[in-house]
């Protein structure tokens, strides 16, 4: 509503209760493209006539702090802005600050904040990077001893394994597997992250076309052992559970489903 204070000092027509087809008749602009109901608000300030779109100012003094706090679109070449103003204005400035000082704590209260955050970004961005390669190398390492310990079951080198790994370097993992054996491979690999158990299965193109697998029906039954789910192509597929426990069974299973 207009405060009363304000009225007083400008010249305000307003209209209430106006049914809608008469505000329209009277020249109110809506704005915004907002609903209204049947009966609507009218202002008239000067020469603008409008529906109501919120409490009026007969100047920006009186509305004192302003911060605007979002814009957005709302129509073709319209935008909307929402701000704080007075003392909500005044309490988001007081409780930005606070959040500051407590942010600068963090960080020994040191003068240069913003260079400070820099720096810690870019060490964490290099750990980050170093990280990434050490798991690369390990995978690499695993692929590899996985490998020379594989299996040969009628004709099929086999490769399983139960280990701690998450979800993304076991993909790596299954993938690099699959590029070093020539012939047929079936890959069963269970892993764990975090206390949560994922199965994934790597086949080559053959056990698929000749034998008749498909690695994501495959892990679906399988996954009911780990009280989890998934899926994914005829050659490989993966599953997510939440009973670690049942990993090893799960990997057997998968040995047995595809009968070699």
């Amino acid at each position: 509503m207009v405060n009363d204070m304000i009225r007083q000092d400008i010249h305000i027509d307003e209209h209430r209760d106006v049914p809608f087809d008469e505000a329209k008749k009277l020249g109110a602009i809506a704005l915004f493209g907002e609903k209204y109901g049947d009966k609507v608000r009218v202002v008239r300030f000067g020469p603008s006539c409008e529906f109501c779109g919120g409490i009026h100012a007969c100047s920006t003094g009186r509305i004192g702090f302003f911060k605007i706090i979002s814009e957005s679109s709302v129509a073709a070449g319209i935008r909307r802005i929402e701000a704080r103003t007075g003392k909500a204005c005044e309490d988001l400035l007081y409780q930005t600050e606070d959040i500051l000082k407590a942010v600068k704590s963090f960080f020994n209260n040191a003068k240069d904040l913003q260079g400070v955050i820099q720096k810690y970004i870019e060490e964490h961005d290099s750990m980050k990077k170093e990280i990434q390669g050490f798991q690369a190398q390990a995978v690499e390492r695993a692929a590899k001893t996985l490998v020379e310990k594989a299996r040969l079951v009628n004709g099929v080198k086999v490769v399983t394994s139960v280990l701690p790994m998450n979800p993304a370097a076991a993909k790596d993992l299954a993938f690099k597997i699959r590029a070093a054996v020539e012939g047929s491979l079936l890959c069963v690999l269970g892993t764990h992250d975090n206390n949560k158990p994922q199965l994934s299965i790597m086949m080559s193109d053959d056990m698929v076309s000749d034998h008749g697998l498909n690695a994501g029906q495959m892990v679906r039954e399988a996954a009911k052992l780990i009280q989890g789910g998934g899926g994914g192509q005829p050659h490989f597929a993966q599953a997510g559970g939440k009973n670690v426990d049942g990993l090893s069974a799960a990997v057997d299973k998968v040995i047995e489903l595809a009968n070699l």
